[in-house]
């Protein structure tokens, strides 16, 4: 849906873009560049949302053309100067790419595919040389903000790939960013998001530990986050899910399934750079419990849920 929240756009010059996904995070990120206003092809394995998409956002003009729904990601992308893409994992990251109907068989020579999925260093790399061979670009680009900072157009964006590449790409992927940064060569973004959900994953244990104690101590627990949240413990995750931890609220945010798969991604490339991540593994196994508790979809937030 258009953000409730209009957010000022930085001026780029129109483009004509395609976006590859429509999800809880795809959809509103194509929506801003939408409202900024280049010209959006959209393509999704549900075609009715493809379509609805398109029926949502046609009151945002753009001067390169109407938007429009494409049944494959190839005629999705056959016009496109950027190609942005937000999937599941690896494998559908590679059916949108280099599939049959994928999008690497009919992008324009010289354009840039940008990839929002969280997904291996490997698998970045792996598309990069594909791309570069076939005389285009490739951008690994997992994002950080959550569903609210893909409806708000408040992104940060990790970036691994080509700096010419990177820059072509940059004024377009404002329009959903508060920050879009090149952090190294292909594969350094879905690195820098492994690096971020092993914070979060650490925070996030330590906070529910942190709120069930007060609880069990009898304090009252909403009153302490204020006071915390003033000084060194202060925290986006406390912030943001603190009050709804001592609620018992979960049914929003990012899934725990979603997490155990980014965590997955990073004890694998544990193994492979010999990284010991011992309270990463064992937060791993906590939310396995969360999972057999029903709590799939729940908020990473739900840890808590182990110590009640």
């Amino acid at each position: 849906m258009p953000t409730t929240n209009p957010k000022t756009y930085e001026p780029a010059a129109p483009a004509s873009v395609a976006f590859l996904g429509l999800g809880v995070m795809g959809g509103p990120m194509a929506g801003h560049l939408a409202q900024a206003g280049h010209q959006v092809t959209v393509y999704n394995r549900t075609a009715s949302k493809a379509a609805q998409w398109v029926a949502e956002f046609q009151t945002f003009p753009s001067a390169k053309g109407t938007h429009a729904h494409a049944a494959t990601p190839a005629l999705a992308v056959a016009s496109a100067d950027v190609v942005f893409s937000c999937v599941g994992n690896d494998d559908d990251l590679r059916a949108v790419t280099i599939g049959p109907d994928g999008a690497f068989q009919t992008m324009k020579p010289g354009a840039v595919f940008v990839d929002h999925t969280t997904a291996s260093a490997s698998v970045a790399r792996e598309l990069h040389a594909t791309a570069k061979a076939k005389g285009l670009h490739f951008i690994d680009a997992p994002v950080s903000g959550g569903q609210a900072g893909a409806q708000n157009g408040m992104l940060t964006v990790m970036c691994g790939g080509d700096a010419a590449a990177f820059e072509a790409a940059k004024p377009v992927a404002m329009a959903f960013s508060r920050a879009f940064t090149l952090l190294g060569d292909s594969g350094a973004g879905q690195l820098a998001k492994m690096v971020n959900q092993i914070c979060i994953a650490g925070l996030v244990q330590g906070l529910s530990e942190a709120i069930a104690f007060g609880q069990k101590a009898g304090l009252d627990m909403n009153q302490v986050l204020d006071v915390i949240g003033k000084g060194a413990a202060q925290s986006w995750q406390l912030d943001n899910r603190g009050k709804t931890m001592v609620a018992d609220k979960f049914d929003f945010g990012f899934a725990v399934d979603w997490m155990r798969k980014d965590l997955g991604l990073v004890l694998d490339e544990a193994k492979r750079n010999g990284a010991r991540l011992p309270v990463t593994a064992l937060v791993d196994q906590f939310y396995a419990d969360v999972q057999a508790l029903g709590g799939q979809r729940w908020d990473t937030s739900s840890l808590i849920k182990r110590l009640k």
